[in-house]
């Protein structure tokens, strides 16, 4: 019994250590050729995070969800002709913002 509850304890005090591991990702160094090459559910995501990103950068206080649309489809067509550029590059030239 003592031998189970030293076990327990011990993999209680290690399991968190190990769960909480976190990776850092440079959104704005995402090239084209990666942004394409996602499935569309983590296209979805990354495109959300940054329009809200953007939005904020460019002190965008409003969601224009047809406007979301639209900057997602020019930013997908812009990264089909120009693969090896950043994703931030098309996104500023899909909302011809600089």
């Amino acid at each position: 019994m003592k031998l189970r509850f030293t076990g327990l304890t011990l993999a209680t005090l290690i399991l968190p250590s190990t769960a909480n591991a976190q990776v850092t990702v440079q959104m704005a160094n995402i090239r084209c050729d990666q942004y394409l090459a996602m499935p569309p559910s983590q296209q979805e995501k990354f495109s959300a995070w940054m329009s809200g990103w953007f939005s904020y950068q460019t002190s965008t206080p409003w969601v224009d969800l047809m406007g979301y649309r639209q900057n997602i489809a020019n930013v997908t067509a812009w990264c089909q002709r120009y693969p090896n550029e950043k994703i931030m590059s098309g996104l500023k030239a899909a909302t011809g913002t600089q």
